[in-house]
């Protein structure tokens, strides 16, 4: 796979196809992930093109730009992304669209990446893992809070980008900020009196939720759901489960779910889906973020006993 410095001398004759509309109109705007390309297609309307660089149904994480990737990036008015999830992206967008790029870590305040207990066989794996989201998790998308907030910066820029449509876009973020106000409150309800609290899960990608309600977060595996967990890790966890009385284990659409299957045939629990929104695919419980994460609230209701 091509770098992005290698990709340089490729840029000038992909500008004209960059984006793979074959020369879309409005205003250009590229993304890193499905939730932001869900916030830009929101706010930016039909005034604005958004491509986003992770394809459906992959692991966003583990990222490659292609040249014709590069080039969108080259080619872009405005690049949402956040720094430390994706170093293909940040190399580009230093090189190619540094002065036109918004970065949601400068904007939101992150969490700290969940640190898990590794034995000498799996811990290098882990501490490269965090090494590469800079020790930050970057999934901020599942705290509606945060997404209100990305929301405001994005709406500044597309402004700055694009004064024409600078009042469309103000009226669309209004929209958008009632949308996650009302998530986040039907969250806070749907959470408020729950049975249990731990939120037993085999991709600790759920920080944001579990702080954002006072949920404590019990992972199989990191950031890194590719990393293979240790024996002792799977009986940590087990402990765990049987500790608390959980009743379920969630897995999510990109994680192996032979994870959860293992934790749930030795602790005797039921398995769940759980889907930190990196991508949209065929087992996603809904059509688009909205939707998943309400279908996310009644997942967590129903397996944390919520009244």
């Amino acid at each position: 796979m091509i770098t992005a410095g290698a990709a340089g001398a490729l840029l000038a004759s992909l500008t004209a196809c960059s984006d793979g509309t074959g020369g879309a109109s409005g205003t250009q705007v590229v993304t890193s992930v499905y939730p932001l390309e869900w916030l830009a297609s929101r706010i930016g309307g039909e005034a604005v093109t958004v491509t986003n660089l992770a394809e459906a149904g992959t692991d966003p994480h583990e990222l490659e730009l292609s040249p014709r990737q590069i080039g969108a990036i080259g080619d872009a008015d405005v690049v949402l992304h956040i720094g430390g999830m994706q170093p293909a992206i940040d190399e580009a967008v230093s090189q190619h669209a540094a002065d036109r790029s918004l970065d949601a870590a400068e904007v939101v305040d992150l969490l700290p990446a969940p640190e898990l207990e590794l034995d000498e066989h799996e811990e290098d794996h882990g501490e490269h893992g965090e090494e590469e989201h800079g020790g930050l998790d970057p999934h901020l998308w599942l705290d509606p809070e945060r997404m209100a907030v990305l929301a405001e910066a994005l709406t500044d820029r597309l402004g700055e980008a694009d004064p024409e449509h600078a009042d469309v876009y103000r009226e669309n973020r209004d929209a958008v900020t009632a949308e996650l106000a009302d998530l986040g409150s039907a969250y806070a309800s749907g959470l408020s009196g729950c049975a249990r609290r731990e939120l037993v899960v085999a991709h600790a990608a759920f920080g944001y939720l579990a702080d954002a309600h006072g949920l404590e977060q019990i992972g199989v595996t990191g950031l890194d759901s590719h990393t293979e967990p240790s024996p002792g890790r799977i009986a940590e966890v087990v402990h765990a489960v049987e500790e608390h009385g959980a009743t379920t284990i969630f897995t999510s659409p990109l994680t192996d779910p032979s994870l959860a299957r293992t934790v749930a045939d030795e602790a005797g629990i039921e398995v769940s889906l759980l889907d930190p929104l990196e991508s949209l695919t065929e087992e996603s419980p809904g059509t688009d973020y909205p939707s998943v994460m309400r279908a996310n609230l009644d997942a967590l209701t129903a397996a944390l006993d919520c009244s």
